[in-house]
């Protein structure tokens, strides 16, 4: 009998490329995630991994089994979510609910929303791990989470995998933020080009954030000239608080900026982002996973009613 947990794990060393990197994906110890390749290669009888350089790759094999198993997992799934579905109606929501989520709209949507739902349904399990959005949309596609949140600045579109069904939720907005005695600071818009001389702190190069930040100065030479990186907002914040540097901070779970920071929309263009819900087209009639959709997408929509 093959192991289907173990399966899952040899198709996330393959996308990451290591079983370390594997781990740390799954939460799991490398040893952990070592011995259920191992014993999956002994169940089948065949190599399924090989060494290439300092990481490794599928074999023939394990490729076989890999492809061969997306079918049966999402099979599964549906006949998971079928069960589920065909339990007696009396309006109480069980099961778990993994999922993936910007660490911005942990603070801001889902921090309020889990209290909620555990109030409307006591017994539905809600596990909740940060990741970047093409993290979480990887996550989401090979089954290692099943709901995941995720970002689109400007309208740039992410890779949606076919097996993946996409909900919008709100659009959330992203301000230039400021000291209050810096020079620009009693403009009602900012344009790029009266940024473009400015120092920044940002997120690191890897980020979609850092990725908006780029396009917003398209055809502006030089900028945006960033002197300083951090993955947290709060820091961004301190940061500007000193005057040395401006920050793009998105509106959405941004603390309180104080006396000392003014927030100024950008505009041609609009510093926007849409957030979108994503799962698995096969757990779409999962009764767990449409009770957490459905308050994401009340929450999302009083969000954005309130701007």
């Amino acid at each position: 009998m093959i192991d289907l947990e173990a399966v899952r794990s040899l198709r996330t060393v393959a996308r990451e490329g290591s079983v370390s990197a594997a781990a740390a994906v799954l939460g799991f110890t490398p040893s952990a995630v070592s011995q259920q390749i191992k014993r999956l290669e002994r169940e089948t009888g065949v190599a399924l991994l090989e060494r290439v350089g300092r990481g490794v790759a599928l074999t023939d094999a394990g490729t076989q089994l890999v492809v061969g198993s997306t079918p049966i997992l999402a099979e599964l799934e549906r006949l998971r979510s079928d069960l589920q579905a065909s339990a007696p109606d009396d309006g109480s929501v069980s099961g778990e609910v993994r999922i993936a989520a910007f660490s911005t709209v942990v603070r801001g949507l889902l921090a309020p929303l889990l209290v909620d739902l555990a109030r409307t349904h006591p017994d539905l399990r809600l596990l909740v791990r940060e990741s970047e959005p093409w993290e979480t949309v990887a996550l989401i596609a090979s089954g290692q989470r099943d709901l995941g949140i995720a970002h689109q600045w400007g309208g740039v579109a992410l890779a949606i995998p076919d097996n993946i069904v996409v909900t919008p939720l709100f659009t959330d907005v992203a301000d230039i933020v400021l000291h209050r005695d810096h020079p620009l600071a009693d403009r009602h818009v900012l344009h790029p080009r009266d940024l473009a001389d400015q120092a920044w702190v940002a997120t690191f190069e890897t980020t979609i954030c850092r990725q908006w930040l780029r396009r917003l100065f398209d055809g502006i030479g030089n900028a945006p000239r960033v002197v300083y990186e951090s993955m947290e907002f709060e820091n961004h914040l301190e940061l500007a608080r000193t005057g040395a540097v401006v920050a793009l901070v998105p509106r959405l779970g941004r603390a309180p900026l104080g006396p000392d920071l003014v927030a100024i929309p950008t505009v041609d263009p609009a510093s926007t982002r849409d957030v979108v819900a994503v799962h698995r087209r096969s757990q779409a009639d999962s009764p767990a996973l449409r009770a957490t959709l459905s308050a994401l997408r009340e929450r999302g929509a009083a969000l954005e009613g309130a701007r």
